[in-house]
């Protein structure tokens, strides 16, 4: 019995969640009312943990905690009761304790205990010579161990509790959900989450209108939500305009969701938010203690960002899509410890063939990720993610120096290259870019001439004025530009004119079906190749794949071209070897290697 009753008594302490916290004005008040009371130097706020006391707030004391063997205030927190000891070192329990042999003489504590009767510890007070206790000191002492508590449960309280919503919190949910599947392990459940606002909704509504805005939100949403469920099941508010409630199952509540619908329409109708604010339903069923608290909410919040994308706004949890999700962002996490590292990440080159002469003069660097325990990482998967981030910026100055660095080398070598190096909107964000590869270019004594710096059409529509000037830049510092993937952006021919770039590069969407019979591809293809010819620009053709295709472009006056019908990307050994057998000579355009 009296170890269940510890354990009980530890939880309450633990789900507190004091141990180990900062320190409190709030508490140190109290604390220094209870010395200067008693007139003692010495004075806490001591909590009992499973071996130790730890002090939540101290005067005199020099430690944060000590050990719960032989502590006065182990016995409070245990007996629930006052404990006045009128000297120590007359006392057979705590004469030779560790408060006893360090010079404590008197000690007074009042019990902390819970509105459930569970003993935390003990306000106490300490002194260096034996005196007594009066009753009214005792009673004052009573007072302020009450004004503990009940701080204790106004902050317990205040992170439960919602103060906008008046709604229980997340921190509520979890605790509720934890002892839901002591009580009723095995049995399943659905978690529904409701999503008034997506986030960059929120955060557009903060910045235009302030926080009073949201708050009107939250309020408005949680009027709708306790009208429509009728006031069951309990529902939390776990977001900023984020709200959740369990159910048995879906199927004991057919009419729960078709409510829900209507009332949610009708704030769609009358929100003071309608025009700016979408709401969206996740759903998770779930067995009861087969996952965590935290996993199913964070799994219900996604399926309500995957219902932002769909007719009727509510979605069902998918461990497929969530699956993908954590992938993309673990990847996320473990790019920035690659970057780090000297063996994960390196470049490949593929050739880029003159139509006119068949020799290689210019390769496009291509990064590589070959994680630790995943293996090789598609660029494809992995560089749509980092563009997104702060890592996009240390991502292209890694690959501009590898690929610089492999420049030089092929210099000493005799082999005469450009290389093109791939840049994201995110780099044209950065002031310091042209400065930066400037800089990479000279230390290296590399003529600029000699890279070339792609960018997609779409890249330079995210900030159009910002990216002409950074073009600009590169430009007057002799840099060559090229627009990637050609044909898939949205760029206007009016801003494509203003921009100094000097190669235009078809998007392999295009060239791939040219080696069919004359078909719409033929006449797109011909018309931006003329189209580019005529702003000036050099044209060349991506994913060029067989004979036929290369004949197509060759005819229709396309300067340059890439593809596996020449080679696949290959590593800088790999690709001299390569050039020695093909790079110098027009046997090159008939290459399959």
């Amino acid at each position: 019995m009296r170890d269940f009753l510890e354990d009980g008594r530890l939880d309450a302490l633990h789900r507190l969640n004091l141990l180990d916290t900062g320190a409190s004005e709030s508490f140190d008040r109290i604390t220094r009312m209870a010395s200067q009371i008693f007139g003692l130097p010495m004075a806490a706020i001591s909590l009992t943990d499973r071996d130790r006391q730890w002090f939540k707030s101290r005067v005199g004391i020099g430690h944060s905690s000590i050990p719960r063997f032989k502590a006065p205030c182990a016995q409070v927190a245990g007996s629930k009761e006052v404990l006045v000891i009128e000297d120590l070192h007359g006392d057979p329990t705590y004469c030779d304790s560790l408060l006893g042999r360090n010079g404590t003489r008197f000690y007074a504590g009042v019990p902390l205990v819970t509105s459930d009767g569970y003993g935390l510890g003990s306000l106490c007070v300490l002194g260096t010579a034996p005196r007594t206790a009066s009753e009214s000191e005792l009673a004052t002492l009573r007072d302020l161990a009450a004004m503990v508590m009940a701080q204790i449960e106004l902050q317990h309280a205040f992170g439960r509790l919602d103060p906008v919503s008046g709604l229980a919190t997340c921190h509520q949910f979890y605790e509720d959900l934890a002892d839901l599947a002591l009580d009723e392990a095995g049995q399943p459940k659905v978690l529904v989450v409701v999503k008034f606002a997506r986030d960059d909704q929120i955060n557009g509504i903060m910045r235009a209108m302030g926080g009073a805005r949201v708050d009107e939100l939250v309020r408005e949403a949680t009027h709708i939500l306790r009208d429509g469920l009728e006031g069951q099941p309990k529902v939390y508010h776990v977001g900023a305009a984020q709200f959740a409630f369990l159910m048995p199952s879906a199927s004991k509540h057919p009419t729960l969701f078709p409510r829900l619908r209507e009332h949610l329409n009708m704030m769609r109708l009358s929100s003071s938010t309608r025009y700016v604010a979408n709401i969206a339903i996740g759903v998770r069923p779930f067995v009861l203690a087969e996952a965590s608290a935290r996993d199913l909410l964070r799994g219900a919040l996604t399926a309500a960002e995957d219902a932002h994308r769909t007719d009727d706004f509510i979605s069902t949890y998918s461990e497929t899509r969530d699956g993908a999700h954590r992938r993309r962002y673990a990847l996320l996490e473990d790019f920035g410890a690659a970057l780090e590292a000297d063996d994960q990440l390196s470049l490949v080159y593929q050739p880029r063939v003159e139509l006119a002469t068949g020799r290689c003069i210019s390769v496009e660097a291509l990064l590589r990720w070959r994680h630790p325990r995943l293996g090789d990482v598609s660029p494809s998967e992995f560089i749509p993610i980092v563009e997104q981030t702060s890592l996009a910026r240390a991502t292209t100055q890694r690959v501009l120096e590898m690929a610089l660095d492999q420049l030089a080398r092929w210099d000493m070598a005799g082999i005469e290259l450009m290389v093109s190096v791939n840049i994201s909107a995110a780099n044209l964000a950065e002031p310091d870019l042209a400065q930066r590869i400037q800089a990479a270019l000279v230390e290296r004594q590399l003529l600029a001439s000699r890279l070339e710096i792609e960018l997609t059409e779409s890249a330079t529509m995210d900030h159009p004025e910002q990216a002409l000037g950074m073009l600009r830049q590169l430009d007057a510092a002799g840099i060559c530009l090229s627009i990637d993937d050609f044909g898939t952006g949205y760029s206007s021919l009016s801003y494509l004119q203003r921009m100094p770039v000097q190669v235009l590069k078809i998007d392999q969407a295009f060239v791939s079906n040219l080696g069919e019979a004359p078909g719409a591809d033929h006449v797109l293809v011909d018309s931006m190749i003329q189209l580019a010819h005529r702003l000036g620009y050099r044209v060349v053709a991506e994913g060029v794949e067989t004979g036929d295709t290369l004949a197509a472009l060759r005819e229709m006056g396309c300067e340059e071209a890439q593809g596996y019908h020449f080679a696949l990307p290959m590593e800088a050994d790999e690709l001299a070897r390569w050039l020695s057998r093909n790079g110098q000579a027009e046997n090159c355009l008939a290459s399959t290697d």
